[in-house]
């Protein structure tokens, strides 16, 4: 009789959780950004956002862009919002691992204050300067010495942008002055004008500026050269590997958001990302669809934290928080 209990009592303790997977999404989710429009974080989001609406049946996905803060205050909003699979963040590199290392007042834990869904795809970096610019990495090295100077945008303190834009600064002993921007939309308009010297900016920034010939790429952290553009030089190629520093971008819920609704995302993005269909699109943007499962994706943030205290204890930059 015990045992008849028992086996009777187990579907039932799960019904609260089935119930609940049924119900989730009754009203629309918010997926938000750090970033304002027009920035690679946002032109992944926008696409994956309708991916994953029509994946699941009723559902409303919605793009919330709350930059600001060296991308702090968007995060923050997600850490601290209900736990209830209404509020996710579509987060990167910096969000989720590189400013836990350049802000000592950070007011969240990139790892404790997050449940991680999905990684979802990586870019590559690449140093652009306007069309008229120097020719190669070396010719800009050259301007920015013996009395020289030049002046680089990056896509906001503390970015991946920043970071690789420095190490080749410190690199070739330049002197250059550092203007950050909420954002790579932004710089990359100022890069096109002139009114600064360089942007290492993700290569889905750029992509169409280089091709049309307003940009001069004069180098990628890609591990060959790309097929559609293939003037554009490796890092490696150049002799410059330590540029070669790819971003990523992954999605979270906030921590303690229930395990079920959870499983539900990280399905359906990764279901969404093996299609061949969306593996060509974001090729085209110029991202490379990098699934990975929530526990995978777990693992693979912790690592990243680490190595991104590396990055800036290498480059020394720091932010005030």
């Amino acid at each position: 009789m015990i045992r008849r209990r028992a086996l009777l009592a187990a579907p039932i303790a799960a019904l609260p959780a089935i119930a609940r997977a049924q119900a989730w999404p009754s009203r629309p989710v918010r997926i938000v950004l750090a970033y304002p429009p027009g920035g690679s974080t946002d032109v992944l989001a926008r696409t994956l956002a309708a991916a994953v609406q029509d994946a699941i049946p009723g559902s409303t996905f919605v793009v919330d862009n709350r930059p600001g803060g060296a991308a702090v205050v968007g995060t923050q909003a997600v850490a601290t919002a209900a736990p209830d699979g209404y509020t996710l963040s579509l987060g990167n590199n910096q969000t989720h691992a590189a400013n836990a290392a350049m802000l000592p007042t950070l007011p969240y834990d990139p790892i404790a204050d997050f449940a991680p869904i999905a990684r979802l795809a990586a870019v590559h970096h690449a140093l652009v300067v306007p069309a008229n610019g120097p020719r190669t990495l070396a010719e800009l090295a050259a301007k920015g010495k013996n009395g020289g100077r030049v002046t680089y945008a990056s896509s906001g303190a503390g970015s991946a942008s920043h970071v690789i834009a420095e190490t080749f600064v410190r690199r070739e002993g330049m002197n250059a002055t550092h203007i950050p921007y909420r954002g790579g939309a932004q710089a990359t308009t100022d890069t096109v004008s002139g009114t600064v010297d360089f942007f290492v900016s993700t290569w889905p920034q750029v992509v169409s500026l280089v091709k049309d010939g307003r940009l001069r790429a004069l180098g990628i952290g890609a591990p060959a050269r790309l097929p559609d553009v293939p003037d554009v030089p490796t890092f490696a190629e150049l002799n410059a590997s330590d540029l070669a520093v790819d971003a990523w971008f992954g999605l979270w819920a906030p921590a303690r958001t229930p395990a079920d609704i959870v499983s539900r995302l990280s399905e359906a993005m990764n279901s969404i990302l093996a299609q061949p269909a969306m593996v060509e699109r974001l090729n085209g943007q110029g991202f490379v669809a990098a699934p990975m499962s929530a526990d995978a994706f777990a693992a693979f943030q912790r690592e990243e934290v680490a190595r991104w205290r590396r990055l800036v204890e290498l480059t020394g930059i720091r932010l005030e928080g």
